[in-house]
């Protein structure tokens, strides 16, 4: 089966949800394909969902990390989805607000099927943060593949990004073709085509073409 080609400019919000829950009431069942984003609060997520949707409003971005409470689902067609969920360990909000966010990861992480990969991005200067490995060791756990999407390397020398990148890689090392690792700049858009192809291999899933060619996914 040939693969689809995707144009992430056509990307367009669809709904906001507190909770998993909210999701199955509110989207066509958990079919098709759905890409998670996921990372700190000030991992610049939102910033690289414009970047990579070439769209300057898609994701709300703030000077005040943590403001994304909720679970932000974009459409790239009737069968796909981007899945931004809110961000966490940074933001100055009370610890029952951070649990609710958490069990929202965990939840949506574990029990949507739909899922075909997951970002995971951190800050290149500060990487590998606790809460960043058990986002990855809970996907590859599901076996769910994961980008470590390792941002704002513009901040960093080429000599220092790429020293970066290469350790990050050896840490992840244990977890095989499971995690690639990447390095990007929302600011410059380098790394921006490798991202978007990885992307767009998550994009089409032998199976999901299958249901397309026999118009089971409609």
């Amino acid at each position: 089966m040939s693969q689809t080609r995707i144009d992430f400019r056509q990307t367009k919000f669809l709904i906001s949800a507190p909770d998993i829950a909210h999701l199955d009431k509110h989207l066509p069942g958990d079919v098709g394909v759905e890409i998670a984003f996921a990372g700190r609060s000030n991992a610049g997520k939102s910033s690289a969902l414009n970047a990579l949707t070439e769209q300057k409003n898609l994701a709300r971005t703030s000077k005040t990390p943590g403001r994304t409470q909720l679970i932000n689902v974009f459409e790239l067609d009737e069968h796909r989805r981007l899945v931004d969920l809110p961000g966490y360990g940074f933001a100055k909000v009370p610890l029952e607000m951070k649990r609710k966010w958490q069990n929202a990861l965990g939840e949506y992480l574990q029990k949507r099927e739909c899922l075909s990969g997951v970002v995971v991005l951190m800050d290149i200067r500060h990487p590998l943060k606790d809460l960043d490995r058990q986002m990855i060791e809970w996907s590859v756990a599901s076996q769910i593949p994961v980008l470590a999407l390792l941002t704002k390397s513009d901040k960093l020398s080429q000599s220092e990004k790429m020293k970066t990148v290469n350790t990050v890689r050896k840490e992840l090392a244990e977890f095989g073709d499971w995690v690639a690792v990447e390095s990007f700049s929302a600011l410059k858009g380098t790394g921006k085509p490798k991202v978007l192809s990885i992307l767009e291999a998550w994009c089409n899933p032998d199976w999901l073409n299958d249901q397309i060619a026999e118009g089971k996914a409609e």
